[in-house]
């Protein structure tokens, strides 16, 4: 019989805690600003990387499957403003689409992000 450990090198999308870890904004959107990633010096660490108060949301890690309730985002290689400047963008944007249909019935309210947001502050 396979250990957690063996699980956790075959399935890379399994967390330490064995957790089913979805796709991440920075993983579709390849903009590079993951910590360590191509574009971080430059651009800055994407603060939804870091969010630990939306870590797992949505099978994500951090913030990264909650992106749209996190200000400081990328949106077509420019820093979004506040969350009211981004809410069009965001709602339009592939990968919320994404999110939102793999979620289905199981999609956190904004409001209940919004409130979890504000924790990582």
């Amino acid at each position: 019989m396979m250990g957690m450990a063996g699980l956790l090198h075959v399935w890379p999308n399994y967390n330490e805690r064995g957790v089913i870890m979805k796709k991440n904004c920075w993983e579709h959107k390849k903009c590079g600003r993951e910590p360590g990633g191509a574009k971080a010096d430059e651009l800055g660490v994407c603060p939804v990387t870091t969010a630990t108060c939306l870590d797992e949301m949505h099978g994500g890690r951090m913030g990264d499957r909650t992106c749209w309730v996190v200000t400081g985002t990328l949106c077509g290689g420019k820093v979004q403003g506040s969350l009211s400047q981004k809410a069009k963008n965001c709602t339009a944007c592939d990968f919320y689409k994404i999110v939102t249909d793999e979620e289905g019935m199981n999609i956190k309210p904004n409001n209940h992000l919004l409130a979890t947001s504000k924790q990582c502050v």
